[in-house]
C-alpha cells in the first residue's frame, strides 16, 4: 500500500455504495461545514438527502469533492474559477479525477492481493 506520510495522500474510497457527510468529511481531508458550502457553490455535488435531510455521498460525489479539493487547494483556483473548470468540456477529460480513479482502483486492487495472499 502507498504510505499516507503526505498530508495531500487521501485514503483509498472505501467499496461501499453510499458515505455519510462525516465520512466524507474524512475521506477527503474537509470539514463538513464546506462540504455543505461546495454543495450550494458546485451544482455537480448533489448527495442524495433521506431522513432528517441526512446527506448521503456517492463514490462519484466522493472523487468529485476530491477534484474540487485538488482545485481550491492544491492548484490555487478561486471557487469561481473551480466552478467554472469543473463546467468546463475540459473538465470531461480532466486529468486529476482519471488520476484519481487510477489510484482508488490500484489501491483496492492491492487490497483484494493481500486478502487473496492470506
Amino acid at each position: 500500500m502507498l504510505e499516507a506520510s503526505n498530508n495531500n495522500e487521501l485514503p483509498p474510497i472505501p467499496g461501499k455504495r453510499y458515505f455519510t457527510i462525516g465520512e466524507v468529511s474524512e475521506l477527503c481531508h474537509v470539514k463538513q461545514h464546506v462540504l455543505r458550502y461546495w454543495e450550494q457553490e458546485f451544482p455537480q455535488l448533489k448527495p442524495v438527502k433521506r431522513r432528517g435531510n441526512r446527506r448521503y455521498y456517492q463514490r462519484q460525489d466522493v472523487i468529485m469533492i476530491r477534484q474540487i479539493r485538488n482545485l481550491l487547494y492544491e492548484q490555487g483556483f478561486t471557487i469561481g474559477g473551480a466552478r467554472q473548470k469543473l463546467s468546463s468540456a475540459e473538465a470531461r477529460e480532466d486529468s486529476t479525477q482519471s488520476k484519481q480513479i487510477i489510484r482508488q482502483l490500484r489501491l483496492e486492487l492491492e487490497e483484494i492481493m493481500s486478502l487473496l495472499k492470506t
